[in-house]
Order: C-alpha cells, then sequence, then structure tokens
C-alpha cells in the first residue's frame, strides 16, 4: 500500500541525516540505495523504529509513494544523476516530481528540468547547505525547477529545514530551473571566500604577530560576539583550542594543502562567463591550488628567500585592524556574489527574491552569520539595489573600515605573508569606487594592435571611433563585441 510521503535514494551522510530528520517532522520516508545492504542496515540500525519502508528496488520505491510521487536523489553530481533519472523515468507518470539534492551543476539542472518536464514530469534541483549535522537538524536549502512542484513540497522541505530566531524557514522557491542550484553555487564560492580570508588573518597573527593558538582562539571567540558573529568564526575558534589526547594542537598536526570539490570553481568560471568581477572568489579558489603545491613550495622556500620585515607595531591595535579588515572584505565578498546573481538572473529568466536569499543562508548553511540579516534588510529596503556596497549600512562599514584595511594589506606585504583575497577585496572596493579607471589607456592599445575601436568622453555611448595609429593602417575598425 502506497502510503511514503517521500522517497529517497542514496544513504550516503547526507541523505541518512537529511531522511531521519524527514522522519522526526512526521513524515513517513521510503529509502532505496543501489548497494541494497546500506538500505538493511539503515532500517535495521539508526532507523529501526521508525517510519521508513526499506526498499531493495526502484519500482519498490515508487509503488509505496503517495502521488504525486516525490523522489529525492542525494547521489554524486554528474552521471549517477541523469542514470537514476533514466531508471525512475518507467516507474513515474506525469505530475510525479523528480528532486536532486545533491551538488549539481546548474547546467546540468536546466537540461534535466527541460527534459524530466518533456516526459510530462515536474523537476526539482535543490541546494542543500549545511553539512552532517546541518542534513539531520536543519539544513538550508534552495529549491528551483518546475514551479508547479513547489506546493507539493514545500511543507516537507519548510519543515526539515533550518530556521531563524524568528521562526522563518531557511528554505523558499528560488526560481526556475537552475536557478537553485546556482544560488546554492554561489552560496559555496563565497564560502570558499569567507574561509580563504579567515586563513589570511589566522597566517597574519601566526606568522606575523607570533601569536599562539590559545591567543587566537580568544580573538576568535571574542570577534564571533560581534559584527562576524557566524558558523565558521566560531568553527575556527574551536578548532584553535583542540587539542588530542597527547595534548598536541591538532590544527599543527594538519598538512597545508587544501581539497576542493570543483563548486568555487565553478563560481568563477560563471563569473567569467556573466563578465562579472567575481575576484576575491577568483582569488580564493587559486590560493587552493596554490597551496596544493606543496612540494614545490618546500623547494621554492629555500631557493627564493623573501627581503621581508618583522612587526614592529602594536600587536593589539593591529588586531583590531584585522578584525575590520576582515570584515570589509566579508561585504566585498557578499557584494560580488550578489552581482554575480543579478547578472545571471537577467542571462536566464529567473525572478530571483535577493533578501529570500539571504534569509535561506541565515541559518542551516557554513556561511550562516548575523551579518545575513542586514543583506536581508538591505533588499527589503530597495529590490532594485545595484550592489550591497551602495546600501547605506554596508557603504558606511566599508569606509568606516577603511585605513585599519589599507594598514592590514600593507603590513602583510611588508611581512612577506599573502592575502591574496584580502588584498583583492580592497583592489576592487578601489576601483568600484574610482570614477575613472585607466581602461582608457587599454582600450587605446586594443585599437593600436587590432583596429577594436572605442568610445570617447566628448560623444554619446554607443557611438565607436578607430585611430589609425601608425600611419600605414587603414580605416577599416575591428567589430566590437563583449565577452
Amino acid at each position: 500500500m502506497a502510503h511514503a510521503d517521500i522517497g529517497l535514494i542514496g544513504l550516503a551522510v547526507m541523505g541518512e541525516n537529511l531522511v531521519l530528520n524527514m522522519e522526526s517532522k512526521g513524515f513517513t520516508v521510503a529509502v532505496y540505495n543501489r548497494t541494497v545492504s546500506k538500505v538493511d542496515n539503515f532500517v535495521d540500525g539508526r532507523g529501526k523504529g521508525k517510519n521508513f519502508i526499506g526498499c531493495h528496488s526502484i519500482a519498490e520505491l515508487t509503488a509505496s509513494l503517495k502521488r504525486p510521487r516525490k523522489v529525492m536523489l542525494l547521489v554524486k553530481a554528474g552521471q549517477a544523476v541523469d542514470d537514476f533519472i533514466e531508471q525512475l523515468l518507467p516507474h513515474l507518470e506525469a505530475g510525479d516530481i523528480i528532486i536532486d539534492g545533491g551538488n549539481s551543476h546548474f547546467p546540468d539542472t536546466i537540461r534535466r528540468t527541460q527534459y524530466v518536464e518533456s516526459k510530462g514530469l515536474l523537476y526539482i534541483g535543490t541546494g542543500v547547505s549545511g553539512g552532517e549535522e546541518g542534513a539531520l537538524l536543519g539544513p538550508s536549502m534552495m529549491p528551483g525547477g518546475s514551479p508547479a512542484a513547489w506546493p507539493h513540497v514545500k511543507d516537507i522541505f519548510q519543515a526539515v529545514c533550518a530556521k531563524t530566531d524568528a521562526g522563518e524557514p531557511c528554505c523558499d522557491w528560488v526560481g526556475e530551473n537552475g536557478a537553485g542550484h546556482f544560488v546554492k553555487m554561489v552560496h559555496n564560492g563565497i564560502e570558499y571566500g569567507d574561509m580563504q580570508m579567515i586563513c589570511e588573518t589566522y597566517h597574519l597573527m601566526r606568522a606575523g604577530l607570533g601569536m599562539t593558538n590559545a591567543e587566537m582562539h580568544a580573538v576568535f571567540a571574542e570577534w564571533n560576539r560581534g559584527e562576524l558573529d557566524s558558523y565558521l568564526i566560531e568553527i575556527t575558534r574551536d578548532i584553535l583550542a583542540y587539542k588530542n589526547e597527547e595534548g598536541l594542537d591538532v590544527v599543527d598536526l594538519i598538512l597545508d594543502t587544501a581539497g576542493q570539490k570543483g563548486t568555487g570553481k565553478w563560481t568563477v568560471v560563471a563569473a567569467l562567463d556573466e563578465g562579472q568581477p567575481l575576484t576575491l572568489i577568483g582569488e580564493a579558489v587559486f590560493a587552493r591550488c596554490l597551496s596544493a603545491l606543496k612540494d614545490e613550495r618546500v623547494t621554492a622556500a629555500k631557493a627564493l628567500p623573501g627581503e621581508v620585515a618583522s612587526f614592529q607595531g602594536d600587536k593589539q591595535a593591529f588586531v583590531n585592524d584585522l578584525r575590520q579588515a576582515l570584515y570589509a572584505s566579508k561585504i566585498v565578498s557578499y557584494a560580488q556574489g550578489y552581482q554575480l546573481m543579478r547578472s545571471a538572473a537577467k542571462t536566464y529568466g529567473w525572478n530571483l527574491n535577493y533578501g529570500g536569499i539571504a534569509l535561506m543562508w541565515r541559518g542551516g548553511c557554513i556561511i550562516r552569520s548575523a551579518f545575513l540579516g542586514k543583506i536581508k534588510e538591505a533588499f527589503d529596503k530597495n529590490p532594485g539595489l545595484d550592489n550591497l556596497l551602495l546600501d547605506p549600512f554596508f557603504a558606511q562599514a566599508v569606509t568606516g573600515a577603511q585605513s585599519a584595511w589599507r594598514r592590514v594589506v600593507a603590513t602583510a606585504v611588508n611581512l612577506g605573508i599573502p592575502a591574496p583575497a584580502i588584498g583583492s577585496a580592497l583592489a576592487f572596493f578601489d576601483g568600484y569606487r574610482s570614477e575613472r579607471l585607466p581602461a582608457n589607456l587599454l582600450q587605446a592599445q586594443r585599437d593600436y594592435f587590432g583596429a577594436h575601436t572605442y568610445e570617447r568622453v566628448d560623444k554619446p555611448r554607443g557611438e565607436f571611433f578607430h585611430t589609425n595609429w601608425t600611419g600605414r593602417g587603414g580605416s577599416t575598425a575591428a567589430s566590437t563585441y563583449v565577452v
């Protein structure tokens, strides 16, 4: 008899914890895994005595579901998702819903939505953030796809997702086709940036100021009570205090080579496709790539001695400068991320609710922070806001931090300590607030070697001119285009 509210395929860490969350909210869940022994192990283990239906085949899973059937995939992104869609289609009928809860690349979700809808079914691609703990206790969820599917899954999604302190669900409909996975991708890109900036701050404290882990732990604990209050600052505080059984600081035992799964890279590639200056997240991705060159760096450390100074100033004052620089850089990172979402919304025809996205990120996810409440306020006041830096609250915050920010970047350069994300954030801030940039010379260069033309300050925008710089060129100019 069909009585499960939703089915889930994929009982790895996220899937197992998410179905436990769903069941705890009163939903009956049918579960299936390609390795069927995992189904039995789960039903007889963590799921014992609970409202789960263990299934050993796709046919059994779909037969156990209430209509319209709702099947959620939490499997590895890529071919596995396409394979399971093909396996599901013969067992589903018009109006049934396939949900991809993995970290799929948004162009794949655009393609899959169109394909599944062509079969008479509905499709949702939803970003799920919060890791293992979030899946169990309440993740941030960012669903997009077939709008007609949302009313059928809304109650389930909003029951299991995280809630703000005011009780608002950190989940709402994002937009058509790939919008949900795009927003999740940008979330992950911002996560890369936040983590890199915290690491640069830690590096400046440790290598520049000679602070101990205990001293840094105390600083991050204090910062987590102020404007930097966030999940990533909180876990950094905890990591710096964590010791193993032998009393050694675990953070010092970890090899300095960072891994990545690709979502940060996707965000940067999307920014390049959209022509958006996502400089900070780009630097965060490249910093991970540089960290992976461990053997080369060990060799280079011996072969390339640097001319660097030692810190001579007031350490406590500089720690305060670091706090302000980290906060200002964080604002720039979010401003760039929102610029990218605004541009993509125009490209793909999405009607994104930017304040609502900040609310979805307010709880449950990795980048959750008190700061996101201010972003929601900014877009609630002005839904057409071009850039977060132009909101009065954020404009005042970044301009107020300017002196500290510049001291941090200058000090990092003098100490020979790399701070690519914080440095690029300041460079973007200075570029964005520059009424005139040197791109006039760049356009002259392009016109000189390639007859690419230029606009003039004394003529209307949209009129293009070419100069015969050498006297040997003709009057023919290249056509104008923007990549």
